[in-house]
């Protein structure tokens, strides 16, 4: 008898240890299929002892499902309507077309199809149909990029390039929604902050409505709060900051004259040179779309250029989905021929590290006069010269203008980086899916009964001056 029960109990320990190996790689398939109704049942059948030991990761995938099921809330006879109120003359077959192209981006969730709720809006950003009106836009935008490179032009950079420093004045709020979570329940809160780097400098956290604790062991960079939560009371959380940012940049033929061989036996090269899970993954049809796009070009400030401008020519800016429902961002953008700024930053990153140059991740907040918004870009490192920044998305709009290569190897004054990497844990640690797995930029919340998404609370960013240095100091 000790025998059987012996033997019972290493099989039900071998199908344990099964369920907790197995049961990952199937919800993940069945959910790549939009069959998320399977996918919950899955989940809702593993043994009790797999749900206790990977609850964390089993409320990370439903909320996934969940933040999907958001994004994807529009029917077709919906979206239809909404395309004829602007283009009654829309055939069925246009249509069908823009959802071929994926100019209409739609998923089949249990079945049913579903629309992306900015798809329609997207539509007028993607359609070729509208690209005169886009093209107008792009023209006016240009303009006033323009004014800002020429007001930096008027002071003289520093010895590490920088021009036109200004200090900021900043305050940041983030209210959450009365009764979002029980009264007496304590909130914790993460906010965006700027960091030192060759940009940015003499940063102040002047003062908060609750004790702050600022982050040192992350690479998102945040002012952390608690509250405890009042009845029928939004939780309100407030800080101040000031720093300096400068504009910067380098010329390409500056860039030709100073750049040498890559130390590859060098940590940082290696570092920025490899696969970086699970959005910058270096495979082998990255590589040959690389070496398509630069051909027989070898050195490496051209090699990057090549795929700057390729990148700007070749993918419209577009509404974005979730980050944290995208399995492969830069994939995403290869497949549906269009992405927003962190999108093909990341997709500039994955192929430039193809070729063998170092790149990384920058974001935090344009704070650009009225168009003050998140805002993602990237840095790349040419031996001899150090890092420089490279504002992907700002690049399509100054496409065949004199600041073609600007923002290449150069950003402008109006910036607050507060993040160096992607994907990055927070600190101190959060223990629920945040509400964006890969960037950082209006916050995330947590209660002991879990993660709050964006729909319980909202966050703000004020600008109170930008100020001259020069004005500042006599």
């Amino acid at each position: 008898m000790k025998r059987i029960l012996i033997f019972l109990s290493l099989v039900l320990i071998a199908i344990v240890a099964v369920a907790q190996t197995d049961w990952l790689g199937q919800v993940n398939g069945l959910m790549a299929d939009g069959e998320f109704a399977k996918a919950e049942q899955v989940m809702k059948k593993l043994p009790k002892k797999v749900r206790q030991a990977e609850a964390v990761r089993i409320d990370s995938l439903q909320t996934i499902m969940g933040r999907i099921r958001k994004d994807f809330n529009m029917t077709p006879a919906q979206g239809v309507a909404l395309i004829r109120e602007k283009m009654p003359e829309a055939t069925d077959a246009q249509i069908d077309n823009w959802k071929a192209t994926r100019k209409l981006e739609v998923m089949n969730i249990d079945g049913q199809e579903w629309w992306f709720r900015k798809s329609v809006r997207n539509l007028w950003l993607l359609g070729d149909e509208f690209a005169q009106v886009n093209e107008e836009e792009r023209q006016e935008s240009y303009q006033t990029r323009r004014r800002y490179f020429l007001q930096a032009m008027r002071s003289t950079p520093d010895r590490w390039g920088v021009r036109n420093w200004q200090r900021a004045n900043i305050t940041f709020t983030l209210d959450v929604d009365a009764d979002a979570v029980p009264a007496g329940e304590t909130l914790r809160v993460w906010m965006p902050f700027p960091y030192e780097n060759i940009r940015q400098r003499n940063i102040n956290y002047v003062e908060g409505n609750h004790p702050a604790t600022l982050s040192t062991n992350s690479k998102h960079h945040t002012v952390y709060m608690e509250a405890v939560v009042e009845k029928g009371k939004p939780t309100h959380f407030e800080y101040t900051f000031t720093y300096e940012v400068g504009e910067r940049h380098i010329a390409q033929q500056d860039l030709l004259a100073m750049v040498e061989p890559y130390n590859t036996e060098s940590e940082l090269y290696q570092t920025y040179t490899a696969s970086e899970a699970p959005h910058m993954i270096i495979t082998d049809e990255m590589r040959s779309l690389a070496r398509e796009i630069v051909g027989d070009e070898e050195n490496p400030v051209l090699q990057a250029y090549k795929v700057y401008q390729w990148i700007s020519r070749t993918f419209p800016w577009a509404g974005a989905r979730e980050y944290s429902t995208l399995s492969n961002i830069p994939q995403y953008v290869l497949d549906n021929g269009h992405g927003d700024c962190g999108q093909v930053t990341l997709l500039y990153i994955t192929l430039v590290r193809s070729l063998g140059i170092p790149a990384r991740w920058e974001s935090g907040w344009m704070l650009h006069p009225h168009e003050i918004n998140w805002h993602d870009w990237g840095e790349t490192f040419f031996q001899g010269v150090g890092w420089v920044p490279t504002d992907q998305s700002f690049g399509r709009g100054a496409i065949d203008t004199p600041m073609d290569a600007y923002y290449a190897t150069g950003i402008d004054v109006y910036r607050m980086a507060s993040n160096e990497a992607v994907g990055d844990r927070l600190d101190p640690p959060k223990t629920f899916i945040r509400s964006e797995t890969v960037d950082f930029q209006p916050g995330e919340v947590e209660w002991r009964g879990g993660n709050l998404y964006y729909d319980k609370w909202h966050s703000h960013l004020e600008v109170n001056g930008i100020t001259p240095l020069s004005n500042l100091i006599q």
